[in-house]
């Protein structure tokens, strides 16, 4: 379903004898919030938005300036394929804003936006392609596997398969284009990869994606969830985000004639994304989980370096195949799907954009496997690594300029405060393994 303007929803609505119409955004950790209004109340809605009570959303306004308004995007109606055809029901992104009109500071998608118009205003346009991993349990009790599958698998071994088809199916429904799924390394563990596309639409798509992985799983009786690290001893999930800036019909990370063939202004931008990683964790690793998957040996991006082959490096750059240059592109490997998609694509395009604005000069690319050098050797190569916990991470954000300015006072207030205290939780309390281990001897 393709609509421009409101006057395309509305038509569609009427058409099709819509029966509810979805108002979706997030909260500051990426949350999807939604409500729904019928057709009699959506010209109102589209054309003055819909308030709402934001005092209850995480990270959003105080109780006593509380007044919200959420103004639909008409450009993202979509009907949702899991809701009966006789009864159609339909959702639309929105930003949101204060009472006088004006965008509330607190939105995570604005803060996108801003970022994204910044980009424009150079003369670029961004896009991304995430790599969505996941896993398929039983419930979400415990993580209980679905199969016993590796990398690539087929059944057998992959009984996760018709859940990932009827996914794409649902998937393409709602006009997202699907590249390739398979079976990921670990036991019950699957990835979906969608074909790249313009920031805004990206960052719409990847919170989509998660709604209905988990939807069409609920439907058949399964749990999928995007928990970074959900069972000890095997990889974990993250999000493998490819990105790349266009000047116009042209890649403007291409050159023909570099040993690497890579533009100065990619190189920069790859630079300004290593320079910028650590402080950016705490946005693309937004969990005390996250840092679980975060270790050597799991195949996790550690280190920050970059690569074109190896894959221990925190950013690759796929290589190039003759004729495809608008492919040339770079891969981020760190970030996991638990993040808000609006916030960490914002400070990544803020990263790259500061090492063009200011000329980062990019290290050679390290082709040996990081994991197997030791921690001297690393020092001489110059290689640091990613924070080791949230706390750490934390620690990084709350001394960065460059996550400020992107984020806003606001929300980087907010989203500190929220962090540390989930820090606070998670050290207090007392796991399951304290009990067996020490209580025994203690």
């Amino acid at each position: 379903m393709i609509c421009e303007t409101k006057e395309d929803v509305f038509k569609v609505v009427k058409d099709a004898e819509v029966s509810f119409i979805q108002f979706w955004f997030t909260d500051v950790l990426g949350m999807l919030k939604s409500f729904a209004v019928t057709p009699s109340e959506l010209e109102e809605g589209v054309t003055e938005g819909m308030g709402f009570d934001g005092s209850s959303i995480q990270g959003f306004a105080r109780i006593e300036e509380s007044d919200m308004i959420a103004m639909p995007d008409p450009t993202t109606f979509q009907f949702l394929p899991w809701r009966p055809g006789d009864k159609p029901v339909a959702r639309m992104f929105c930003d949101i804003l204060q009472p006088d009109g004006t965008p509330y500071k607190g939105d995570p998608r604005h803060v996108f936006k801003r970022v994204l118009k910044k980009a424009e205003d150079k003369g670029y346009t961004y896009y991304l392609g995430p790599e969505l991993e996941f896993f398929y349990f039983k419930d979400n009790e415990y993580p209980k596997i679905i199969d016993k599958g590796g990398y690539f698998d087929t059944r057998p071994l992959d009984m996760g398969g018709d859940l990932r088809r009827e996914t794409i199916f649902a998937l393409q429904d709602m006009g997202i284009q699907i590249e390739y799924s398979h079976h990921e390394v670990a036991p019950s563990q699957h990835e979906i990869d969608v074909r790249y596309d313009e920031g805004l639409k990206m960052a719409d798509k990847t919170m989509t994606m998660r709604v209905v992985i988990k939807e069409i799983a609920r439907q058949q009786g399964y749990y999928a969830t995007f928990m970074p690290k959900p069972i000890f001893g095997e990889n974990g999930s993250g999000m493998h985000t490819h990105q790349s800036l266009f000047a116009g019909e042209r890649n403007a990370f291409f050159d023909a004639n570099d040993e690497y063939l890579l533009s100065a202004m990619g190189k920069s931008y790859i630079a300004g994304i290593l320079r910028h990683a650590r402080e950016m964790a705490a946005i693309t690793n937004q969990w005390v989980n996250s840092y679980k998957r975060l270790v050597p040996g799991y195949e996790a991006p550690v280190y920050v370096s970059w690569a074109r082959r190896n894959r221990s490096a925190m950013v690759r750059v796929p290589m190039y195949k003759p004729g495809k240059e608008n492919a040339t592109r770079m891969e981020f490997r760190s970030p996991d799907g638990t993040c808000n998609p609006y916030l960490a694509f914002a400070v990544m395009l803020a990263a790259g954009l500061k090492g063009v604005e200011e000329n980062y000069a990019l290290a050679e690319p390290v082709e040996e496997d990081i994991y197997e050098m030791d921690a001297a050797a690393r020092e001489r190569a110059g290689i640091d690594s990613l924070p080791g916990s949230l706390f750490e991470a934390i620690q990084e954000v709350e001394k960065s300029e460059l996550v400020r300015e992107t984020l806003g006072d606001h929300i980087f207030d907010k989203f500190i405060e929220n962090k540390k205290i989930e820090w606070d939780s998670y050290r207090t309390h007392v796991s399951r393994y304290e009990i067996e281990k020490y209580l025994p001897i203690m």
